[in-house]
């Protein structure tokens, strides 16, 4: 077994490949230099459009890191970021724990039944990064899992524009240019909310996968002309009590389908991840 990129850290900077060189594998890549500098590089980058990666190039400090294929990022990477979100986005987070590579995933609904991808990497020897993302409350979540969990709610509001050309708002001909007031755009279970949002509702799987019950877990999805942030609003009851959180985030400049908020928390489980260092449950 190939050993662990931390135990060599005194050694070199570990090796950092980031997968899809769009609005957040850009971000999460220029905050390696800023972020970890002495800790990290980026030291491979790959998107099956190679405009992106090529222009990513030009804005980080490493030059020649521009891959012809994943196979050749995983060649030249010890943690893979996954900031994809494509139909097979198992199958490429897959491959990199096969290759013995650790991942941090960003397409966090993908993994709402991710129990075989957790077993591989325990069986690999390697590990699965999940940032707590856009939300509060995540270490509670996991500590309340150690006993019954009755009921969990996600409401999510967002800004009109960050659900344009969704197909599930598109095939309900839903016109959001018609919306006046808050409006529920979804209310069921976490799997079809996943399935429906894949670019909207990431927290969803994460905090099915710290609460290990997503059988309990509803999700309300709202928007409306009023709102300028996207804010999550968890309530969860159970044993241990009842436990209420909100968070109102700022709309990450670059995608407006996510929160600046998740793209730092992945950053910072980065930094947590190089340094060897976890805060919390």
């Amino acid at each position: 077994m190939s050993p662990s990129p931390l135990k060599n850290r005194e050694k070199a900077n570990i090796k950092v490949g980031i997968l899809g060189c769009g609005a957040i594998g850009s971000r999460i890549a220029k905050s390696i230099k800023s972020e970890c500098d002495g800790q990290a590089i980026v030291a491979a980058l790959f998107d099956i459009n190679p405009a992106k990666s090529e222009k990513l190039q030009k804005q980080i400090p490493n030059k020649n890191v521009v891959k012809k294929s994943y196979q050749e990022l995983l060649a030249n990477s010890d943690l893979v970021v996954e900031a994809v979100n494509a139909p097979d986005t198992r199958q490429l987070v897959r491959q990199a724990l096969m290759a013995k590579k650790d991942v941090l995933v960003m397409s966090v609904g993908k993994f709402i039944e991710g129990e075989s991808i957790f077993k591989l990497a325990q069986k690999q020897g390697v590990r699965v990064l999940i940032p707590s993302g856009a939300i509060a409350g995540i270490d509670a979540i996991k500590a309340a899992s150690l006993q019954r969990i009755d009921r969990i709610t996600l409401t999510t509001r967002k800004p009109i524009y960050g659900f344009a050309d969704n197909a599930y708002v598109q095939e309900r001909r839903i016109n959001l240019s018609q919306i006046r007031k808050e409006t529920i755009l979804f209310d069921g279970n976490v799997r079809e909310a996943v399935k429906c949002f894949p670019q909207n509702i990431n927290v969803a799987a994460t905090i099915a996968l710290a609460s290990n019950a997503k059988d309990k877990l509803r999700i309300r999805i709202a928007t409306s002309p009023e709102f300028k942030v996207n804010s999550h609003e968890i309530e969860v009851i159970g044993e241990f009590g009842r436990l209420v959180t909100k968070t109102e985030n700022v709309v990450c400049p670059d995608n407006p389908k996510t929160s600046l908020l998740a793209v730092l928390s992945a950053v910072r489980t980065l930094k947590e991840y190089f340094q060897g260092v976890k805060i919390g449950t």
